[in-house]
């Protein structure tokens, strides 16, 4: 069941190629959608406790995973969608014979896409010089971007699936307090505060719906000046005030730090023997949880082809849920040698979540090298065009003005 969630999740992530400026904030909420779906858990143990058998619910549930398996095999598109970065402004399109229904359809989409249809051009798969541009996906892999969220990731599922495996532990903790034998009516009470607390953070799990659209925004953050815009009085195309690459790379590094900001804040909370303070504790997980898989999402989508998007997104949650597999022997530490104690097993993981502020250290970095790239780029056509004018007045002509060759040339 966890498997077929995650494949829809990444499958679903093409769709917000759909909505330019507001790609992140789409998959974000369809990321939110994806991790909410935790609620319908207390759904089905309200369902089993009335009566319903376990394997009939779970034929059930089979049912409806088919029925979104052949709805995704009927309804998906043959060919992705373009993001706006596969877009080539450097030729223009012009069509000197009269247009077909086919090449009218190719312009409507382009004028709707990109604003102005005259000088802009999607970039075509058979192209020939698009070939020696490709990226190899090794070099994508090995990239020191995804080797840092390869880290931020497998620690944030560690966290994330632990405190969700060993929560019911915790609580028990709570109330009998390492009791070896405790009155029952000490463990009547365990009994009833667990289910109470995690009727709670299963209801939580909505939030993520709520929450994942913000961090989305985050990664949004002034999309929109990266868009050329043509002035409406004059016809001119001014060039966007914002680079797109630069901006994404931004925004997801401050995603970053806010996500691991929480998971820190997270990890404080844990430590701190309160019940109702444990109420905090579940919404900070539930948004971190959602806020990480959009964050990473972003950020892939930001510095990687789109034909990578989906294999490193794969490789990177295969990756990390390996690692978080060492939840379980965490758990039996707790269990065994710590007597359900896991105040240092959490004061461990919580040193551990600083690691994840390595990546957006790496991405400032990044981002300054983009902008020092940036910089040289838009100053080399003005430093060309001192060179040649100082070559014409040391031959001895002067530069042009108002379009007309000087009169003493």
């Amino acid at each position: 069941m966890r498997l077929r969630m995650v494949n829809k999740q990444h499958t679903l992530m093409l769709l917000p190629n759909m909505f330019g400026s507001l790609s992140s904030t789409i998959m974000s909420l369809m990321i939110g959608s994806y991790a909410s779906s935790a609620v319908t858990f207390p759904g089905v143990k309200l369902i089993y406790d009335a009566g319903m058998k376990f394997h009939v619910i779970m034929w059930m549930w089979a049912g409806l995973a088919g029925l979104v398996f052949f709805n995704c095999f009927f309804n998906w598109p043959s060919e992705g969608f373009p993001t706006p970065d596969e877009v080539d402004y450097s030729k223009i399109l012009t069509m000197h014979e009269v247009p077909s229904s086919k090449q009218k359809a190719v312009e409507e989409r382009l004028s709707q896409k990109n604003g102005d249809v005259q000088h802009s051009r999607e970039k075509l798969r058979n192209e020939p010089d698009a070939a020696p541009n490709t990226v190899p996906f090794r070099r994508s892999v090995f990239s020191p971007i995804f080797l840092w969220s390869l880290i931020t990731m497998g620690m944030t599922q560690l966290r994330i699936i632990f405190f969700m495996g060993a929560m019911n532990k915790m609580l028990e903790f709570m109330v009998i307090h390492g009791e070896e034998h405790p009155p029952n009516m000490r463990v009547v009470e365990a009994e009833n505060t667990v289910g109470f607390y995690s009727s709670i953070f299963g209801t939580l799990q909505l939030l993520c719906l709520v929450t994942c659209p913000l961090i989305g925004y985050i990664m949004d953050w002034k999309m929109k000046e990266c868009e050329e815009e043509k002035c409406a009085s004059s016809g001119i195309v001014q060039r966007p005030k914002r680079d797109r690459k630069i901006q994404k790379v931004t925004n997801a590094m401050r995603a970053f730090i806010l996500t691991n900001l929480l998971l820190i804040i997270f990890g404080i909370c844990n430590l701190v023997d309160n019940l109702p303070l444990q109420i905090l504790t579940f919404i900070l997980h539930t948004m971190v949880r959602g806020f990480i898989h959009s964050c990473c999402g972003g950020l892939y989508a930001a510095v990687y082809p789109s034909n990578h998007f989906g294999t490193l997104t794969g490789l990177q949650s295969m990756i990390s849920a390996v690692f978080a597999l060492l939840q379980q022997p965490l758990f039996i530490v707790m269990v065994t040698h710590l007597h359900g104690n896991a105040y240092w097993i959490n004061m461990g993981l919580l040193i551990v979540s600083f690691t994840g502020f390595l990546l957006p250290g790496y991405l400032f970095f990044h981002r300054r090298n983009l902008l020092r790239e940036l910089k040289a780029k838009d100053g080399q056509p003005a430093s060309q065009e001192m060179q040649a004018l100082k070559y014409i007045e040391a031959n001895g002509f002067k530069p042009h003005r108002n379009g007309s060759a000087s009169a003493e040339a």
